[in-house]
């Protein structure tokens, strides 16, 4: 009787510890992925997720930053696998891919219209596919123009040009003065879509309303024949084929380019790598077509649809871009913010200072961009595809293997071929 009571109360011992460890379990852990941010920017992570946890006991938040040439392949292994993390650092063209097949949480059925309209309206688009918004907006980029100001003057040239025009031009006056490149614009696929962009700001449609070709068209062609032209005419470096944007901030660090399309955050990198060419550089708004157009970079927060945590990530989530998180990153990274409120304190801000530096005076210049600044290419399935696409049969027509007219054909074929 005594040894049946010892193994009854054993066992009631053991369904009371495992509802303490269950309950103890309630806490979630919520696994938190950044692109390449630490350690320059540790503690400010450190004290945002402190501060979270702080006002949620309940939460305890784990950072992961993940180099930003790993983050594609690892969060596709990581969704496939489903153990991805419950909030990531992603951009809207890649996450885009992957909400096409439905791996992020639709945020519709989470944040009301109000909570929405704390963003910009252009830039919470750029997280939207089919109606649906998939991401948070967080940080932004406007290109800017930094060029070398001696450079310019060599070439018996006042102003940074302000259009593809002007920049033809431009091109042509510092190559035949200086003979120096005036600029580098990648033409690799899967590297910057700066070219891509360039075809919307020249009014080219890429795709028309139910996801054809809309390229093949005299604008189309008039596009790629600038760029052609200035490969031919030898006003763009060899490597445009084969380099990167990397080798873009390269070139001009070197002395060896008159301008950078880049974004503000970049000065501070020209000022430690090569403080001479910072010393003669200046800030110009970004050179756009004839449509004036003008671009955004968009980094965001998506949250996988698999989650067990979605309203504690949703939470998370909308804490790293609320206001004040939002304009103190913006300041410690060079960055834009994306609310509303967030944005006009910023250049308010900077309207107010007496003087500004070299790296306060290019935000600012990116700053008033965003009024009129717009994701040129926004999320669509298989983005990655048409850039290469058209990446591919342009480099064919400046190599001189294919006609212009044909390299445009033949893209918008095999872009129609992709069903």
């Amino acid at each position: 009787m005594r040894k049946g009571f010892r193994l009854l109360l054993w066992a009631l011992v053991g369904i009371l510890l495992s509802v303490a460890i269950a309950c103890g379990g309630n806490s979630p852990e919520l696994e938190f992925w950044t692109m390449q941010l630490q350690p320059k920017f540790t503690e400010y992570f450190n004290s945002a997720i402190a501060e979270f946890e702080a006002n949620h006991s309940e939460v305890e938040v784990r950072w992961i930053d993940v180099p930003w040439d790993a983050m594609e392949s690892k969060i596709l292994s990581a969704v496939s696998a489903k153990n991805a993390p419950d909030v990531v650092n992603l951009n809207p063209n890649f996450a885009s891919q992957l909400a096409t097949r439905k791996a992020w949480l639709d945020l519709e059925t989470k944040l009301t219209p109000n909570k929405k309209q704390d963003y910009l309206p252009k830039i919470w688009q750029a997280s939207t596919l089919d109606g649906k918004s998939f991401g948070i907006p967080w940080y932004l980029t406007t290109t800017i123009t930094i060029y070398n100001q001696e450079r310019l003057t060599e070439a018996g040239i006042e102003q940074p040009p302000a259009t593809y025009a002007e920049l033809a031009q431009v091109a042509r006056e510092v190559k035949a003065k200086t003979g120096k490149y005036a600029f580098f614009a990648t033409v690799v696929p899967g590297d910057s879509a700066e070219v891509l962009e360039s075809l919307v700001q020249m009014g080219v449609q890429l795709l028309d309303g139910e996801g054809n070709a809309g390229f093949n068209t005299p604008e189309g062609i008039a596009a790629f024949q600038y760029w052609v032209d200035l490969y031919q005419q030898e006003l763009l470096p060899k490597e445009v084929l084969t380099q990167g944007h990397r080798r873009a901030i390269e070139l001009y660090q070197a002395g060896e380019t008159a301008l950078l399309s880049s974004g503000a955050q970049f000065w501070q990198a020209i000022e430690t790598n090569a403080p001479d060419i910072a010393k003669v550089s200046a800030s110009a708004p970004q050179i756009t077509g004839k449509t004036g157009k003008k671009n955004v970079a968009v980094m965001n927060l998506v949250i996988p649809r698999d989650t067990d945590k979605a309203d504690a990530a949703v939470e998370f989530a909308l804490f790293v871009t609320n206001t004040p998180n939002q304009l103190a990153f913006a300041k410690e990274a060079s960055v834009l913010p994306s609310t509303q409120e967030a944005v006009a304190q910023l250049i308010e801000e900077l309207e107010a200072k007496e003087e500004t530096t070299a790296m306060e005076t290019a935000l600012k210049v990116s700053a008033e961009q965003l009024s009129s600044a717009e994701v040129l290419v926004p999320a669509m399935k298989n983005l990655d595809v048409l850039q290469k696409i058209i990446y591919e049969n342009l480099q064919a027509a400046m190599l001189g293997k294919k006609t212009v007219e044909q390299a445009v054909s033949d893209a918008a074929q095999e872009w129609g071929e992709m069903g």
